[in-house]
Protein backbone atom coordinates (compact mmCIF):
# COMPACT_ATOMS: atom_id res chain seq x y z
CA UNK A 1 0.00 0.00 0.00
CA UNK A 2 1.36 3.43 -0.89
CA UNK A 3 1.33 5.88 1.98
CA UNK A 4 2.34 9.05 0.16
CA UNK A 5 0.07 12.09 0.24
CA UNK A 6 -2.93 11.92 -2.07
CA UNK A 7 -2.34 14.02 -5.16
CA UNK A 8 -5.10 16.54 -5.91
CA UNK A 9 -5.59 14.95 -9.34
CA UNK A 10 -6.44 11.63 -7.67
CA UNK A 11 -9.06 13.13 -5.36
CA UNK A 12 -10.51 15.11 -8.27
CA UNK A 13 -10.71 11.92 -10.33
CA UNK A 14 -12.30 10.06 -7.41
CA UNK A 15 -14.92 12.83 -7.12
CA UNK A 16 -15.72 12.34 -10.81
CA UNK A 17 -16.05 8.60 -10.20
CA UNK A 18 -18.39 9.29 -7.26
CA UNK A 19 -20.64 11.38 -9.53
CA UNK A 20 -20.72 8.47 -11.98
CA UNK A 21 -21.52 6.09 -9.09
CA UNK A 22 -24.47 8.29 -8.04
CA UNK A 23 -25.73 8.19 -11.63
CA UNK A 24 -25.43 4.40 -11.60
CA UNK A 25 -27.53 4.23 -8.42
CA UNK A 26 -30.17 6.46 -10.02
CA UNK A 27 -30.31 3.94 -12.87
CA UNK A 28 -30.83 1.05 -10.44
CA UNK A 29 -27.23 -0.21 -10.54
CA UNK A 30 -24.98 -0.87 -7.58
CA UNK A 31 -23.24 2.51 -7.25
CA UNK A 32 -19.72 1.70 -8.38
CA UNK A 33 -17.82 3.69 -10.98
CA UNK A 34 -14.32 4.00 -12.38
CA UNK A 35 -12.21 6.47 -14.29
CA UNK A 36 -8.90 6.03 -16.05
CA UNK A 37 -6.47 8.91 -15.74
CA UNK A 38 -3.12 9.52 -17.41
CA UNK A 39 -0.85 9.35 -14.40
CA UNK A 40 1.54 12.18 -15.36
CA UNK A 41 -0.92 14.71 -16.82
CA UNK A 42 -4.03 13.94 -14.78
CA UNK A 43 -6.13 13.80 -17.97
CA UNK A 44 -9.12 11.47 -17.71
CA UNK A 45 -9.41 9.32 -20.81
CA UNK A 46 -12.24 6.98 -19.78
CA UNK A 47 -15.07 6.73 -17.29
CA UNK A 48 -17.69 4.10 -16.66
CA UNK A 49 -20.25 2.93 -14.14
CA UNK A 50 -21.71 -0.46 -13.35
CA UNK A 51 -24.09 -1.56 -16.10
CA UNK A 52 -24.88 -5.15 -15.08
CA UNK A 53 -28.63 -4.60 -14.70
CA UNK A 54 -29.03 -2.34 -17.72
CA UNK A 55 -26.97 -4.58 -19.98
CA UNK A 56 -28.05 -7.91 -18.48
CA UNK A 57 -24.35 -8.75 -18.23
CA UNK A 58 -22.68 -9.91 -15.03
CA UNK A 59 -19.30 -8.81 -16.40
CA UNK A 60 -20.38 -5.20 -16.99
CA UNK A 61 -18.49 -3.89 -13.95
CA UNK A 62 -17.34 -0.28 -14.03
CA UNK A 63 -13.65 -1.26 -13.97
CA UNK A 64 -13.89 -3.58 -16.96
CA UNK A 65 -15.90 -1.05 -18.97
CA UNK A 66 -13.49 1.79 -18.12
CA UNK A 67 -10.46 -0.33 -19.05
CA UNK A 68 -12.06 -1.24 -22.40
CA UNK A 69 -12.80 2.42 -23.13
CA UNK A 70 -9.26 3.44 -22.15
CA UNK A 71 -7.68 0.76 -24.36
CA UNK A 72 -9.74 2.04 -27.31
CA UNK A 73 -8.75 5.65 -26.56
CA UNK A 74 -5.04 4.81 -26.26
CA UNK A 75 -5.02 2.24 -29.05
CA UNK A 76 -3.25 -0.28 -26.84
CA UNK A 77 -4.36 -2.85 -24.26
CA UNK A 78 -1.40 -2.01 -22.01
CA UNK A 79 -2.12 0.95 -19.75
CA UNK A 80 1.12 1.27 -17.81
CA UNK A 81 1.07 5.08 -17.88
CA UNK A 82 -2.45 5.23 -16.46
CA UNK A 83 -4.16 5.08 -13.10
CA UNK A 84 -7.48 3.34 -12.59
CA UNK A 85 -9.58 5.09 -9.94
CA UNK A 86 -12.54 3.09 -8.58
CA UNK A 87 -15.08 3.90 -5.89
CA UNK A 88 -15.00 0.36 -4.45
CA UNK A 89 -12.20 -2.17 -4.05
CA UNK A 90 -12.21 -4.35 -7.18
CA UNK A 91 -13.48 -7.95 -7.15
CA UNK A 92 -11.52 -10.95 -8.50
CA UNK A 93 -12.72 -10.48 -12.09
CA UNK A 94 -11.82 -6.81 -12.12
CA UNK A 95 -8.51 -7.41 -10.35
CA UNK A 96 -7.63 -9.88 -13.09
CA UNK A 97 -8.57 -7.34 -15.77
CA UNK A 98 -6.38 -4.74 -14.04
CA UNK A 99 -3.39 -7.08 -14.09
CA UNK A 100 -3.96 -8.08 -17.72
CA UNK A 101 -4.30 -4.41 -18.74
CA UNK A 102 -0.99 -3.70 -17.00
CA UNK A 103 -2.43 -0.60 -15.34
CA UNK A 104 0.35 1.39 -13.70
CA UNK A 105 -1.57 2.13 -10.54
CA UNK A 106 -4.89 1.43 -8.91
CA UNK A 107 -6.62 3.77 -6.49
CA UNK A 108 -9.88 2.78 -4.85
CA UNK A 109 -12.25 4.23 -2.29
CA UNK A 110 -14.23 1.91 -0.05
CA UNK A 111 -12.84 -1.44 1.01
CA UNK A 112 -14.99 -4.49 0.20
CA UNK A 113 -14.85 -7.05 3.01
CA UNK A 114 -17.12 -9.44 1.05
CA UNK A 115 -15.51 -9.51 -2.40
CA UNK A 116 -12.47 -7.23 -2.46
CA UNK A 117 -9.41 -8.77 -4.07
CA UNK A 118 -6.97 -5.90 -3.61
CA UNK A 119 -6.27 -6.40 0.06
CA UNK A 120 -9.52 -7.33 1.83
CA UNK A 121 -10.20 -11.04 1.28
CA UNK A 122 -7.29 -11.54 -1.07
CA UNK A 123 -4.78 -9.53 -3.06
CA UNK A 124 -4.79 -10.70 -6.64
CA UNK A 125 -3.35 -7.48 -8.07
CA UNK A 126 -0.16 -7.85 -6.03
CA UNK A 127 0.21 -11.63 -6.17
CA UNK A 128 3.91 -12.40 -6.38
CA UNK A 129 3.62 -14.98 -9.12
CA UNK A 130 1.90 -12.68 -11.59
CA UNK A 131 3.95 -10.87 -14.23
CA UNK A 132 2.49 -7.43 -13.43
CA UNK A 133 1.69 -5.76 -10.13
CA UNK A 134 0.31 -2.22 -10.15
CA UNK A 135 0.91 0.24 -7.38
CA UNK A 136 -2.19 0.16 -5.12
CA UNK A 137 -3.73 2.70 -2.79
CA UNK A 138 -7.05 2.05 -1.03
CA UNK A 139 -9.27 4.20 1.13
CA UNK A 140 -9.29 7.38 -1.00
CA UNK A 141 -12.52 9.25 -0.16
CA UNK A 142 -13.56 5.97 1.41
CA UNK A 143 -16.38 7.43 3.49
CA UNK A 144 -18.14 8.93 0.47
CA UNK A 145 -18.02 5.68 -1.52
CA UNK A 146 -19.10 3.58 1.45
CA UNK A 147 -21.99 5.96 2.20
CA UNK A 148 -23.30 5.64 -1.37
CA UNK A 149 -23.28 1.86 -1.14
CA UNK A 150 -24.86 1.81 2.31
CA UNK A 151 -27.67 4.16 1.24
CA UNK A 152 -28.28 2.17 -1.95
CA UNK A 153 -28.63 -1.16 -0.15
CA UNK A 154 -30.67 0.34 2.70
CA UNK A 155 -33.13 1.64 0.11
CA UNK A 156 -33.36 -1.83 -1.46
CA UNK A 157 -34.35 -3.51 1.83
Amino acid sequence: MTHSPIAPALTDAMRIALVEARDAAAAGEVPVAAVVMHTASGQIIARAQNRMMRDGDGTAHAEVLALREAARAVGDRELGNYTLIVTLEPCAMCAGAIVLSRVGSLVFGAWDAKAGMCGSIGDLVRHGRLNHQPEVRGGVLEDEGAALLKAFFAQRR
